[in-house]
Parts: C-alpha cells; structure tokens; sequence
C-alpha cells in the first residue's frame, strides 16, 4: 500500500540507482532509458561534474528569493542560455517546469501588448493536435482533446490550426508547396480572428508527445515567420522537448534559422538532476514591461540557485563533450535503423524524427493511414513489452489523444552506436512478441 497519489492504478519497479543510458531496480533488473525519461535526461544519469557543481552548491545556499538577493548561479547560467540563443533574445526568466515556461511565455506577450497600446490582442493560436502542459493556462492552447476536455469548462479554449502532418493527409513533406499549404491555414486563421486580437503563435520545432516527433514540411517554418511579421504577432517557440541539444542543435528552430520572440526551455535543460524551465524573450519585449511596472509574474523557485548550479553544469556538459553533435549524427543511425524496422514490421506505418527525438507510428494499413484498433491499447502495450525486456520508451496517441499510436524513441544524446544496438534488439523483439499478439484481433478486423 502506497500513500502516493500515482496518475493510475498500475505499479512499477522501485528505483535503485541509474548511471549513464541505464537504470537498475531494488531487485537488480537493469533497464535501458530508451526515452530518457520523459525526454528529460539529455546527459544521461548521475554526471560527476553535474553532481560536484550541485554539491558546491549546496554548501554556499540552497535558497535565496529572487526579491531578496541575486545569486551568482543564476546569473551565470542566465549568461550562458543568452549566450546559445539567436540574436536579441537576451533577457531570461527562471521556472521550474515546462507548463511554467509556456505560461511565462504567454504571460509575457500579454504584458508587452498591454505596455506598448496593444491591449486588444490576447488570442494565442497554437496547433491541433499539440500539447503545451498540464495547468489550465497550458491547456488552453493544447490541442490534445484526451487532456482537455475533462477542463473545458474551466478555461478559455484558443484558436487552433491543424498541424502540418504531411504524411497522414498524403501531402509530400519535402516539397514547400506543402509547408506553405499547412502555413496559410495560419494566416487564414488570423484573419478570420481578427488581426488586432491575435497576440502570438505558440508551437514546437519539431512536435512532441502529441504529434511524435512530428518534423514541419519544406517552407513551413520560414513561412510561419513571414505570417507572424506581416500581422504584428509574436512568434513563441516551444522547446521544451526540443532544446538543449535534443534535436542536433542547441535549439530546434535553429535548423530553419526561424526568429523566435520568446523561446521556452525545460526538461533537458535541468537534465532531470533539478525541477529547471526558462523563458527567453527578445530584449525589446521586455523592456516596455519593465517600464510599466514590472513583469506580473512569477513563482517561488524562479531562479533557485541549486537548480541554476545545476543547470548551468549540464550546458557545461553539452557543450564539453560535444552532445549536439552526438545527438545528430547518431539520430540518423537510429532512424536508418528504425526504417530498418519498418520494412521488417508492416504495422509500422511511419518513422520520423531529427536528432535523437524520433518515433514510429503503428498503422493497420500505410496506404489508407488507418490506425490499430483503438481497443487494443497498442501504445501502453507496446510499452510494457519493451519495458518487460529492461527497455524503456514512451508513447501518446497519435489523434488527439483518443486514438492512433505512436512509440517515441528518444535515448540521452551520450548515447553510443552499441547502445543504439541494444535499443534496436530490444525495440525488435518486443515488436515481434507484440505483433503475435495482436494478429488474432487484426485477423478478426
């Protein structure tokens, strides 16, 4: 009997202690952190020099409200993210997750308006499906109906537009007449807003959990940018999957070199060794806010100095040993290897990704895209197989969170080719176990 309130019924293994890709349980079974985590553990588990800086830390403070002192740890990590940012996003704000970041970047883009005369635009269009986090203000611009809809009558809904996924629609993604096509559906969707209402454009590089490692069409991005430019909205760029190197670059916009106004960060950031999320925004936003007062926001542990000491030794990590790197050059191994999988498995129905955030999407047919049937469970059975063999991995569904599956493969980016062997093994013979399993019902369909 446990006094801890999980998210279901189910039960899991005890943690024991995790070193590098793996993590071992109290009865000594050794497990593969093929998702690290929640796309968390960009560094891997239990880094020496992360651990050491923590521990220096920790005996300087643990604490100190922002409205009482600066500390030194907070600065120097401030200067440091300003630093792997594009030019003009400069000024940075501490939080301890990723529905904090999102929310201080909505927040933000709203008390710019209100200080430079634009009071009537507050509309914050993101994508449908998308998932942005869970606290109400997060959920409003989410596009993920499993999550949302039990709170609908508890908040504001905002506009959505579909997203650009090219390969459900039979759209060819290299070609930029389809990233234009999926484009326009914003500009669209801002006029039929009205222009003078819409405040900012909210959406991640590449997708996430909603989407799987959806990868924006040819033209898209640099699209998106124009749209936001010609109509005076604020171009907010969600990285908290996709920063800190997850992608094969520091952030994920920085593959179509598109301008965000406001970048929000988390998981990789902290690396799972401390709650750590930031929103960076651009230098001339910030200013007016400022000026008219102050930024109406805040929480508790913005800028705590362990979780700053922390975060600052995993960007020291990133950049020492060369991770971006790692994470582009074995992300095309894992997705060579992945299509590998997909010729041998035919319910395997799409493989995308870039970096190390990758996934594959099961499908009882590639030509009609028509997902497994939803009572098989295929993405939390998929799971408990591979997690039975001591691989972990995630997974969402694909449509809306009610239907569709999709297994995301997403390893810490000190991942090396042996490892990718293991993962593949383990991938392999748990699809071969799954696929047996569900023949009968797929027979009987």
């Amino acid at each position: 009997m446990s006094n801890l309130f999980y998210q279901g019924r189910g039960r899991k293994p005890v943690l024991d202690q995790a070193r590098g890709v793996y993590m071992w349980d109290t009865d000594g079974k050794r497990y593969l952190d093929g998702s690290s985590g929640a796309m968390v553990c960009n560094i891997g588990h239990s880094n020496p020099s992360v651990l050491a800086a923590m521990q220096r830390q920790m005996e300087k403070s643990t604490f100190g409200y922002r409205l009482h002192f600066e500390t030194e740890a907070s600065e120097a990590l401030a200067g440091r993210v300003a630093g792997l940012m594009p030019p003009h996003l400069t000024r940075v704000f501490f939080v301890s997750g990723g529905s904090e970041a999102v929310e201080s970047g909505m927040k933000m883009a709203r008390q710019y308006a209100l200080a430079t005369g634009q009071g009537s635009r507050w509309k914050v269009i993101s994508r449908q499906p998308s998932y942005h986090g869970c606290t109400l203000g997060a959920l409003a611009v989410t596009g993920y109906a499993s999550l949302s809809d039990p709170f609908a009558p508890m908040m504001r809904p905002m506009p959505k537009v579909p997203a650009p996924r090219a390969y459900l629609d039979g759209l060819d993604p290299e070609d930029e007449a389809t990233g234009l096509h999926y484009a326009d559906m914003l500009e669209a969707q801002i006029r039929a807003e009205g222009p003078e209402t819409v405040l900012a454009f909210l959406l991640e590089p590449v997708g996430g959990a909603s989407t799987g490692a959806l990868v924006p069409p040819a033209g898209y991005m640099r699209r998106i940018r124009e749209i936001c430019d010609q109509y005076g909205v604020l171009l907010i760029m969600d990285e908290v999957m996709t920063g800190a190197g997850r992608t094969g670059r520091f952030l994920g916009c920085e593959h179509w070199d598109t301008r965000p106004d406001i970048v929000v960060m988390s998981k990789g950031l902290g690396a799972g060794y401390m709650p750590l999320g930031a929103m960076i925004a651009d230098e001339r936003l910030v200013e007016p806010v400022l000026d008219a007062g102050g930024f109406a926001h805040g929480f508790t542990y913005a800028g705590n100095p362990l979780a700053c000491a922390a975060g600052l030794a995993v960007v020291e990590e990133i950049e020492a040993q060369g991770l971006c790197a790692n994470a582009a050059e074995m992300g095309e191994k894992l997705i060579a290897r992945l299509h590998g999988l997909m010729q041998k498995y035919e319910i395997i129905g799409d493989v995308r990704g870039k970096g190390l955030l990758t996934a594959f999407e099961f499908m009882s047919d590639r030509n009609s895209k028509a997902p497994l049937p939803r009572e098989i469970g295929a993405y939390q059975r998929f799971v408990d197989i591979a997690y039975e063999r001591g691989l972990i991995v995630y997974s969402r569904r694909t449509h809306d969170g009610y239907s569709g599956d999709h297994i995301l493969v997403c390893p810490p980016l000190i991942v090396t080719e042996a490892h990718l062997d293991e993962i593949i093994d383990g991938l392999d013979r748990s699809l071969e176990q799954f696929t047996q399993e569900i023949a009968p019902v797929l027979k009987a369909g």
